[in-house]
């Protein structure tokens, strides 16, 4: 659970992110400066891979709704998933069936989550070892993590959703080509 980690593991957490992100882009590192170990909300559980060299790979929950046309879903939404660069490769992003049963306990009907285009070939790879379906042409409006002055305060990104079947089927997903 998020309140049971001490501020050594929020440091360590940002410089896995910082070393994970910044080699996408610097802007993907920045939200993980100080000791801050999140992007956008703070996650409400973690899973958390660690070896004899510190964190190992990551990924957050947290149950939110999200709107799919003019549909109220509830979800498990995954994100800041991250695997150590020197042990990309080595089937860690597996580990997320870990996640499966504390999903299950938490009675979400679905997992869900965005990646960029550019990870479609690693998560087909994924999906091979379970019921995860790939959406594309689906457009995700979300809020910024910081209003500003010089940028709208939403956004709306044409990522690939991810959605993993906890309490049911994939036919049960509302249709739809926005999610907010």
């Amino acid at each position: 659970w998020e309140n049971e980690l001490e501020l050594a593991e929020h440091i360590e957490l940002a410089d896995f992110f910082r070393m994970t992100y910044g080699p996408t882009g610097p802007f993907n590192a920045k939200p993980f400066e100080g000791s801050r170990s999140w992007a956008g909300a703070r996650p409400e559980l973690r899973l958390i891979g660690y070896d004899s060299n510190g964190v190992a790979a990551h990924l957050g929950l947290l149950r939110r709704f999200i709107k799919i046309g003019a549909i109220d879903q509830l979800v498990g939404e995954l994100g800041l998933y991250g695997v150590r660069p020197d042990l990309e490769g080595l089937g860690i992003g597996h580990s997320i069936h870990a996640m499966l049963p504390v999903l299950r306990e938490l009675a979400v009907p679905f997992a869900f989550g965005t990646v960029r285009p550019a990870l479609q070939k690693h998560i087909e790879r994924f999906g091979r070892h379970g019921p995860v379906t790939i959406l594309s042409g689906i457009r995700v409006w979300s809020t910024l993590p910081e209003a500003r002055l010089d940028k709208p305060p939403t956004r709306i990104d044409d990522a690939l959703v991810i959605v993993l079947p906890i309490g049911g089927s994939i036919s049960d997903w509302p249709a739809g080509t926005v999610i907010d």
